[in-house]
């Protein structure tokens, strides 16, 4: 939900309640001196501007933002329900209690007996108003729950439409038929094991990655494959550089969240003859996942056009919503290498 929707929803709601307390004060003030003495009810009016804010705005404002903030966060969020309960008594009698002091410096008459039914009764207004708030900021967080699901099942949808129709984009496929083909009559035993690491990566892709969370090491498993089946295109085998550190046994992972940065890094790399013209390095710890490819470019360097692949804008995005305030991603361009670097708080097992 947008801030100004939210801002305008508190001031309407303030402003509705004023209304109500100037209906109200209209009633008292038209009320037969039977009903309302005399001597009260003018001044009631004459020092109506404090009285309204001792006995009902002030604690009102007190017990709303108290529940709307502090306690949403720190106790209903968190379902800390006795203290929760605790709180519905103490924080509008404490409000009740400041209202009382103001009405005090207004003027009005002050009595032990009638201060306690007085902060009674104000505390009972501040409870309706802590309630209100309470709901107020649990709609506002549903909705803004709904609305983050929405957009990451719309682009997780987006994401898995992206790769049918890249699924591994067709120019890598075709360059890896052919490469396994002239392999066919050259080593026939290599040609097959190439062949069943495509036929591995495909049926990752169309069967085992439609679930949200894989083992990490099958994620890894996986892009070794790809990287294997790309180094058959470079006569070079130091053309590029893939090491991993660390236990991934007891990670999980979102599927297909590293290849998208890797097929990137060998789409727009040039010159397949230079040593470590692609480095993909992995870090993993007990609880993250640190991920760095880097590939050299040439501002000028023609690229066969290739279809298919994702933009790192999407891939960035996708990330964003799969892990919320768990991931850092860098992205830099210099000096003809272009690097990124991310780093993931990871699933367990």
């Amino acid at each position: 939900m947008k801030k100004s929707v939210i801002i305008l929803l508190h001031i309407g709601y303030w402003l509705l309640f004023l209304l109500l307390l100037a209906f109200i004060t209209l009633i008292l003030a038209r009320s037969s001196p039977r009903t309302v003495n005399i001597n009260f009810r003018g001044f009631f009016l004459s020092q109506w501007m404090p009285v309204i804010a001792g006995m009902a705005v002030v604690p009102g404002l007190i017990s709303f933002y108290s529940f709307y903030t502090v306690l949403f966060d720190r106790l209903f969020i968190r379902r800390r329900i006795l203290l929760l309960i605790i709180s519905f008594i103490v924080v509008p009698l404490l409000a009740a209690f400041i209202g009382e002091i103001m009405l005090g410096f207004a003027g009005l008459p002050f009595s032990i007996p009638s201060a306690i039914e007085e902060i009674i009764f104000i505390g009972y207004g501040a409870l309706m108003n802590g309630v209100i708030g309470l709901v107020l900021r649990g709609f506002v967080t549903s909705y803004a729950d709904i609305k983050v699901k929405e957009e990451l099942g719309n682009k997780n949808h987006e994401m898995e439409m992206a790769l049918i129709k890249a699924q591994l984009n067709p120019h890598f496929l075709f360059n890896t038929i052919n490469n396994i083909d002239v392999l066919i009559s050259m080593d026939p035993p290599k040609a097959s094991l190439y062949l069943n690491k495509l036929s591995d990566i495909m049926r990752f892709m169309l069967y085992e990655a439609k679930t949200e969370l894989v083992p990490l090491s099958q994620e890894l498993s996986y892009l070794e494959k790809y990287i294997d089946l790309q180094r058959i295109r470079s006569v070079n085998p130091d053309y590029v550089h893939y090491s991993v550190s660390g236990n991934p046994e007891h990670l999980m992972i979102a599927p297909m969240l590293l290849l998208p940065f890797v097929e990137n890094a060998f789409k727009h790399s040039e010159n397949r003859k230079m040593d470590q013209g692609i480095k993909v390095q992995i870090s993993i710890t007990d609880t993250t996942i640190s991920f760095v490819c880097e590939n050299h470019y040439s501002d000028h360097a023609y690229h066969e056009p290739e279809y298919g692949g994702l933009g790192n804008q999407l891939i960035g995005r996708r990330i964003a919503l799969l892990y919320p305030d768990k991931h850092a991603l860098e992205i830099t361009k210099t000096d003809h290498f272009y690097t990124v670097k991310l780093v993931l708080e990871a699933d367990e097992n």
